[in-house]
């Protein structure tokens, strides 16, 4: 038999593992994520939302072992993490659901079940839709007759002063249009990154949508000894810091505060306003909480009605003020409906803005309702008058008195200090924790405050927000907490935190 020779097949056995090997290798590549670690945006990787963080996260899964029967110290999860108040037992406003019912199903129009000013403000709502429907797109602005009506709210709320509808934008939440108003001050060109002042302790969504978009934060730090106020002095030691890194060009301000639950005096809002002017700032006003307001001698000042009151040249400054559903009376979170209203932009700058957020098309219709029925309720005389107004004063008032035993509750603990709830749907305490517990909480690499929060959650089922989440002074501890639980379950609540604080303090003691 003749036989290749050795060196010949010896080079066809190489051909073939090669091309098996280059099999290998493309289908390895075909198969290969295109997007992994190393090339995801580093901005997302580096931004945190600590509100939804890995303790929300721990809650969710013990919420899941619960239903599974696993065994645990505690029946159910009571998630105090977050400013959810349907979600925490609060009723639906009544008007508000029917004004739903309505335009989502048109029939109901027919419906004697109805008020008949619930059927005409679904009506005057359907008019404004494409097709009569509230599956249509609206503008990418909004429904135009509902923006009529936040213009018509804000003139009623600042005593006569003018609004534009043209200058209310709809959104998805208070939350949407701040992201949006955020991303125009994204300028790569710019060798420094543009600056935004932001309060410390502060919400979230600033610190994570100023990661995301590559701006600088730059934090103003609350006077915790004086009710999270805000002293002039530490604005301008800031502001001067923050201009070796950045080109900062805007403030915000949450009022009433989350997470602080202050509420600032109107002198206080004209020094910002004023610190303001002297550095040509943008002001963004977070004003979701303008509802919550409990305690005695505070009340809540607009920015744009004390910026106008104040006359030119603070008149003429630019501010972008926002308003939202989730909070209030009304806590609608998921609806998600808000708005904001722009004072004074660049007219130029206003069209391209209106451009940007063109792209995303609207806002939900439902929530835009939502904002309709807030800002245009029931008027006296009408059929729903009288049950939305017993239904509005009895949230308000409700979340005044637990405002006020939360308060009390944590503040007869040792080792926990808490200023008052003067607003907004949050308590702020301050952790006075052992060194011991700090100690360990550094050993596992973890924030002291994230460290108690978690074995807080792990014992009790009781799901809080460190305060590191927030920002904190250094050397300090603290945790937020909603009084949003209706009151047996804010009292099985607070005797589950007690006692685990309680027993944690004598452990590390």
């Amino acid at each position: 038999m003749n036989r290749l020779p050795s060196t010949v097949t010896s080079a066809v056995r190489c051909s073939s593992v090669n091309s098996s090997l280059r099999r290998i290798a493309m289908s390895s590549a075909q198969n290969a994520k295109v997007l992994t670690m190393d090339n995801l945006n580093p901005a997302v990787k580096t931004m945190e939302y600590a509100v939804r963080g890995p303790l929300v996260i721990r809650a969710v899964n013990l919420e899941k072992e619960l239903a599974q029967g696993t065994e645990k110290p505690f029946k159910n999860v009571i998630k105090a993490n977050i400013g959810d108040a349907h979600a925490m037992g609060q009723a639906p406003i009544t008007f508000i659901r029917q004004v739903l019912a309505c335009v989502s199903y048109p029939a109901l129009l027919e419906s004697p079940d109805f008020p008949t000013d619930v059927k005409e403000h679904a009506k005057v709502i359907l008019g404004g839709c494409g097709g009569h429907s509230v599956g249509a797109y609206s503008q990418s602005t909004g429904i135009d007759v509902i923006r009529q009506h936040v213009a018509e709210y804000i003139e009623r709320r600042d005593g006569g002063i003018k609004s534009d509808p043209e200058d209310i934008l709809l959104s998805g939440g208070a939350s949407e249009s701040i992201r949006n108003v955020l991303k125009l001050f994204i300028n790569r060109e710019n060798p420094k990154k543009t600056g935004v002042m932001v309060p410390i302790p502060q919400y979230p969504l600033y610190s994570a949508t100023i990661e995301e978009f590559g701006l600088g934060q730059v934090g103003y730090f609350l006077d915790e000894s004086n009710n999270w106020g805000l002293d002039q002095a530490e604005l301008e030691r800031s502001y001067q810091e923050s201009l070796e890194e950045f080109d900062t060009k805007v403030i915000v301000i949450i009022n009433p505060g989350n997470p602080t639950g202050q509420v600032l005096s109107r002198e206080n809002i004209e020094q910002i306003i004023k610190f303001a002017h002297k550095h040509n700032l943008f002001i963004m006003a977070d004003e979701v909480y303008q509802d919550n307001v409990y305690a005695e001698g505070c009340a809540f000042h607009s920015f744009k009605k004390v910026l106008t009151d104040m006359g030119e040249p603070f008149s003429k400054m630019e501010l972008a003020s926002f308003h939202s559903v989730s909070k209030g009376y009304m806590g609608e979170c998921g609806m998600r409906g808000g708005y904001v209203e722009l004072m004074n932009m660049d007219k130029d700058v206003y069209v391209d803005f209106k451009k940007m957020i063109s792209a995303k098309l609207c806002s939900t219709i439902l929530g835009q309702v939502v904002i309709d029925c807030v800002v245009n309720p029931p008027k006296q005389g009408e059929p729903s008058h009288d049950q939305w107004l017993e239904e509005k004063t009895a949230v308000l008032k409700s979340l005044k008195e637990r405002a006020t035993i939360v308060k009390q509750a944590y503040g007869a603990l040792e080792g926990i200090t808490c200023n008052p709830v003067q607003g907004a749907m949050y308590c702020f305490p301050k952790l006075h924790l052992p060194a011991k517990a700090v100690e360990k909480a550094k050993s596992l690499g973890q924030a002291p405050d994230f460290f108690y929060a978690m074995q807080l959650l792990e014992s009790t089922g009781v799901c809080i927000v460190p305060g590191s989440g927030f920002g904190q002074r250094d050397g300090t501890y603290h945790f937020r907490t909603t009084i949003l639980p209706q009151p047996a379950l804010m009292k099985d609540m607070m005797e589950r935190f007690t006692g685990f604080h309680n027993k944690f303090m004598k452990e590390y003691a």
